[in-house]
C-alpha cells in the first residue's frame, strides 16, 4: 500500500509542482502539530519519504524556510522552527492585523453557497472536537485553522491568502510550545459568533468578535521568558 506522501507526487509532476506539493504537505504536518518543533528535516528523508531527488527536497524546505517555518542552520541542516516568545507575541499581532481587514473584504464578497460551507466547516470542527484520539485531534486542528483559510480565500485577495497560511502554520508552532490548554487550538464557539454575525452582515460586530477571538488564543499562551542554565545549575536548582 501506498504511503500518504508516495501519493502526492508522480513521475510526471513538473518540478515547481513537486516542491510544492512536498512544501504543502509537511506544512499541513506542522499546522496538524505531527511535526513538533525542533524536529530535524534532513534533505534525504525528506527526498526518501516523497521518492525525490535531494535537490527537490532542498528546495522545498528552502521555500518553508522562506514562510518561517523551518530554520536552516549551516553544517546542521534544517528544523521545524521553534519560535521565541517575541516571535510569538509578533505572530499574534500580526493576525490582529490582517484579520479584521480579511473579514471586511470577506463581508462584501461572501454569497450564501460560502456562508453555507463556513457552516459545514463548523459542523465538522464540532463533531472532531467530541471525538477521542490524536487522528481526531489532528484533524480538528486542521479545521480550525481551515475556518480562517477559508475567509482569506472568500476575501479574494491571493496574497491576503497566501499570507494567513504562513500566520495559521506558524500560529500552530506557537501553540504546540506555548500552548496550556486545548483552548489554544481555536475557539469552536467563537467561530461559530463570526459566522452569525457575517450572515447578518455586522461587519463590525465579525471584527470585533475575531480580535477578541485572536486574544483569547494568546491569552493562553505562557509566553514567560525563562532564564537558562548551565548542566551543573540545573541540577543544583
Amino acid at each position: 500500500m501506498n504511503s500518504s506522501a508516495d501519493m502526492l507526487l508522480t513521475p510526471s509532476d513538473p518540478t515547481d509542482t513537486g516542491t510544492q506539493q512536498i512544501r504543502d504537505a509537511i506544512r499541513d504536518a506542522i499546522v496538524e502539530r505531527r511535526l513538533a518543533p525542533g524536529t530535524k528535516l534532513s534533505e534525504s528523508d525528506v527526498g526518501g519519504l516523497f521518492n525525490v531527488s535531494r535537490t527537490l527536497a532542498r528546495a522545498a524546505l528552502q521555500a518553508l524556510a522562506y514562510e518561517g517555518l523551518v530554520n536552516v542552520e549551516r553544517n546542521r541542516g534544517a528544523f521545524v522552527a521553534y519560535p521565541s516568545p517575541e516571535e510569538a507575541r509578533q505572530i499574534f499581532a500580526a493576525r490582529r492585523l490582517v484579520e479584521p481587514g480579511i473579514l471586511k473584504s470577506a463581508a462584501e464578497r461572501i454569497t450564501a453557497a460560502q456562508l453555507k460551507q463556513l457552516g459545514q466547516l463548523l459542523l465538522e470542527e464540532g463533531r472532531l472536537i467530541g471525538e477521542r484520539g490524536q487522528s481526531a485531534r489532528r484533524a480538528e486542528i486542521k479545521a480550525s485553522g481551515d475556518f480562517h483559510l477559508m475567509l482569506a480565500s472568500i476575501s479574494g485577495n491571493l496574497i491576503m491568502q497566501r499570507f494567513m497560511e504562513e500566520l495559521v502554520a506558524r500560529s500552530s508552532l506557537v501553540i504546540a510550545l506555548y500552548g496550556q490548554s486545548s483552548a489554544s487550538s481555536c475557539g469552536h464557539s467563537e467561530h461559530a459568533d463570526i459566522i452569525t454575525a457575517l450572515g447578518r452582515k455586522d461587519v463590525d460586530t465579525a471584527c470585533d468578535l475575531m480580535l477578541h477571538h485572536i486574544e483569547h488564543i494568546e491569552a493562553d499562551l505562557d509566553l514567560r521568558e525563562r532564564k537558562s542554565f548551565d548542566l551543573r545549575e540545573a541540577f543544583e536548582r
